[in-house]
């Protein structure tokens, strides 16, 4: 049983689906000295705080409301960033459950006094769940994959969450036994 028919078969009403281009969106920001580390390219965090922030407006978008950051995971950095590149941050919803959503993130620079390709930097999956006004969760519409990119996407979605689950699942066993053993965390 799919998250989606659980809340057909729960008595809640169907929500409509929505294709992957309704929420689909790019940030772009121009990188500048207050921008730096220690190395004088551009801060993980900064480059992760532009993945956050894309990602939230995708999952808000689709969802139709609020929408809080679970996870993050798999946050990748290809190439360093420097001062006077324009990033572009390229998000979209690859899967969605009954209340939590996948987004996918490609981050690319480009220099921005240049005609060069934008070169992918970095790239990122976070999961998001849709809240009410109490921070509550709340049912998401499904996700309609678009093109053969967009499928691709929602099945290697489908199989990342199932090892996240399992990740869970086998640490939270592992602190049972550790408990039950008499260890203490």
């Amino acid at each position: 049983m799919t998250d989606q028919s659980s809340a057909v078969e729960s008595g809640a009403p169907e929500i409509p689906g929505k294709p992957t281009s309704a929420s689909r969106t790019t940030l772009s920001h121009i990188m500048t000295h207050s921008d730096t580390n220690l190395l004088g390219t551009v801060h993980g965090g900064v480059i992760m705080k532009l993945v956050d922030d894309a990602a939230g407006a995708v999952a808000g978008r689709h969802s139709g409301g609020p929408a809080v950051t679970a996870s993050m995971d798999e946050m990748v950095f290809l190439e360093p960033v420097r001062v006077g590149d324009l990033v572009h941050v390229k998000a979209q919803v690859n899967w969605t459950g009954r209340t939590s959503m996948e987004v996918g993130v490609r981050v690319l620079a480009e220099r921005w006094n240049e005609s060069t390709p934008a070169t992918q930097v970095g790239s990122a999956y976070l999961v998001f769940a849709a809240v009410d006004a109490d921070g509550r969760p709340r049912t998401v519409p499904p996700v309609l994959p678009e093109t053969e990119r967009d499928k691709r996407r929602y099945e290697e979605a489908q199989i990342r969450r199932t090892h996240r689950l399992a990740r869970r699942r086998a640490i939270r066993e592992l602190r049972e036994k550790r408990a039950a053993e008499g260890f203490e965390d």
